[in-house]
């Protein structure tokens, strides 16, 4: 789709052309890159390694998988994939270059550099043939990108028959006094946050708007299923701060 195509699609609470969004999540991610493991921790409390400990824990993942992490960013999700695994390999895939940067720092220091692939990359245009991978993780990733059905479309694309596609996102809490709590520490306290340790509020007004933007669990269900995959299901974390969505290419 061409960039004056005239349509619109949020960025947070702005509307902006669908061209210009991905280089603005690009800005947004290099401008905090070398802060955001730390800002994690602050922001969740860090509950965040509660909830991909948990997503692992449903995806079990098996020695000499190969694992398609995008939006992969400091390679979180991926190292913890590859020692479940035991052995196997991952891919790391990020929009945003300094991201990858801090990931290459953290596997040298665990070293890990040999089972992992980082990727320059956008999750809507895979730089990959068809069924290349068993297993495609995106985690806090899918509501940045212009078209999330056109990433699960991809995400269906290069998985192999019989792999595993599993989204990790922030979500709606159905209980509207507990989804109030939450609004008022995300909008008063996140953006606080980011200006004292990453020295930038407005990406993380960005983030916390980005969060609310994004389709409830029911709606993201259609949507994985939309995309081709079977056996679809999600669970909620933490009343539904966060969710977790698995689908198969059967």
């Amino acid at each position: 789709m061409s960039e004056d195509s005239g349509k619109t699609t949020h960025f947070g609470f702005t509307e902006v052309p669908e061209g210009e969004k991905a280089g603005r999540v690009q800005g947004v991610f290099s401008s905090v890159a070398s802060k955001y493991d730390v800002m994690n921790d602050a922001m969740s409390l860090g509950i965040h390694r509660i909830w991909k400990d948990a997503m692992m824990d449903w995806l079990a993942p098996r020695p000499g998988q190969r694992l398609l992490d995008v939006a992969g960013g400091t390679g979180d999700i991926s190292f913890r994939f590859l020692k479940r695994a035991g052995h196997g390999h991952a891919t790391v895939l990020d929009l945003t270059e300094p991201m990858l940067v801090e990931g290459r720092k953290r596997a040298e220091a665990d070293a890990m550099g040999d089972q992992l692939n980082w990727v320059v990359g956008d999750a809507m245009a895979l730089p990959f043939p068809d069924s290349t991978f068993d297993v495609y993780t995106i985690s806090f990733g899918i509501r940045n990108v212009t078209r999330p059905q056109e990433a699960l479309n991809e995400a269906f694309r290069v998985l192999r028959p019989g792999g595993r596609l599993m989204v990790l996102e922030f979500s709606q809490i159905p209980n509207d006094l507990m989804q109030k709590v939450y609004d008022l520490y995300s909008f008063t306290i996140i953006p606080r946050l980011g200006q004292v340790i990453a020295q930038d509020r407005d990406s993380y007004q960005y983030l916390v708007e980005s969060i609310r933007k994004f389709p409830d669990q029911e709606t993201f269900l259609d949507m994985v299923q939309q995309a081709g995959f079977e056996n679809a299901k999600y669970r909620n974390l933490t009343m539904g701060v966060a969710c977790l969505h698995s689908g198969w290419k059967l």
